[in-house]
């Protein structure tokens, strides 16, 4: 039995859910459209001049040799980045998407270890022999080890990434966007003259959308751990209220953008010109970290940021709900917000 009170926002999340259902349709600007541009700017990418790679050395009595070799060599007018770190830093930073391969320097070979799977380690690991090989190293053997094991592989960096990259499309276009339509549709007028709040319509909304996500993020996980066998060393908990948090934040923002739009087109517009940056900034294909330490604030702030970060911290290196708390507090207040603007500044008419 529903409380008096909740009985208006529970007709109003149904009637959201009758409309989606009725119109399968906007499925595809809710969850396609982000694929579509991903694809685009995929191309986009794959003709531009490739950066220099970031290289690790283990450290070990010949890694300070190795390193000034990589430092002072020039391959195609770009300096190698390189790090001289202990190996277990290495791996993490491996992992984490923070670099593109790391070279182990034994006394009678040098080991490559990297995963084949990413192009950028694959330029990186024949860059860092070319330089290596001009600097005498030549007469030393070489062996490579390919990261395989579950967590470390490309697929397990970017499934997040993926997830995150739907949340966002999700929350900016399946509530912003939905908006603007109703809007146009001079639907505001009909449902002012019912006795509901209007904290109560905006809450509905958030609502839904948080339904809609459930099973979509449900089929994701699946896809990704019993196909491409994705870990998920985390609590199913925390990783729940990350993805949650997450899309409120994000159906937030997307209230926002629709308070006050009157047009289709220019909600289209700005829904775009959100998610772009996004995209390139916040590590949904590579790491954020790639980027230069000036522009890593502005990155920061990104809400995609702090939600990809703490999918992969989660998902692949088991972090608790404490160990992600300050990024899901970043999250919380852009939900907060975001929330209440759009309930001050909501044009009703």
């Amino acid at each position: 039995m529903i409380p008096q009170r909740w009985l208006p926002l529970a007709e109003l999340v149904g009637a959201r859910i009758r409309e989606f259902v009725r119109e399968p349709e906007v499925i595809f600007w809710v969850y396609g459209f982000p694929l579509v541009l991903a694809v685009g700017l995929g191309y986009a990418f794959s003709s531009s001049r490739p950066e220099s790679p970031v290289v690790d050395v283990a450290q070990s009595p010949r890694a300070e040799k190795v390193a000034e070799h990589l430092r002072s060599e020039r391959w195609k007018d770009e300096s190698l980045k390189v790090d001289l770190l202990p190996e277990n830093e290495c791996k993490a930073r491996l992992k984490k998407g923070k670099t593109s391969l790391f070279v182990v320097a034994h006394a009678d070979k040098i080991e490559y270890v990297y995963d084949p799977a990413r192009a950028d380690s694959t330029q990186a690991r024949y860059w860092t022999e070319a330089i290596l090989s001009r600097k005498h190293d030549s007469e030393n053997a070489i062996s490579e080890t390919h990261i395989t094991e579950r967590g470390s592989r490309y697929i397990d960096f970017l499934l997040p990434g993926l997830i995150g990259m739907n949340i966002m499309g999700g929350g900016l276009f399946g509530v912003g966007f939905v908006l603007v339509d109703m809007r146009v549709r001079k639907l505001f007028k009909r449902l002012m003259a019912t006795p509901m709040r209007h904290s109560d319509f905006l809450l509905s909304l958030l609502v839904a959308r948080l339904v809609f996500l459930l099973p979509e993020m449900a089929s994701l996980l699946c896809v990704g751990y019993f196909w491409f066998d994705v870990p998920i060393h985390g609590s199913t908990v925390t990783l729940l209220a990350v993805i949650l948090i997450g899309a409120t934040a994000f159906s937030g923002i997307g209230l926002l953008l629709g308070s006050r739009t009157e047009k289709t087109e220019t909600a289209s517009g700005l829904v775009n010109m959100l998610m772009l940056p996004m995209y390139i900034f916040s590590g949904v294909f590579f790491s954020s970290k790639r980027f230069p330490d000036e522009a890593q604030p502005m990155i920061q702030a990104l809400p995609l940021t702090q939600l990809n970060d703490a999918l992969r911290e989660v998902m692949l290196e088991g972090a608790s709900i404490m160990d992600v708390n300050w990024r899901l507090g970043i999250l919380s207040a852009y939900a907060l917000v975001t929330f209440t603007l759009a309930l001050w500044f909501f044009k009703w008419r």
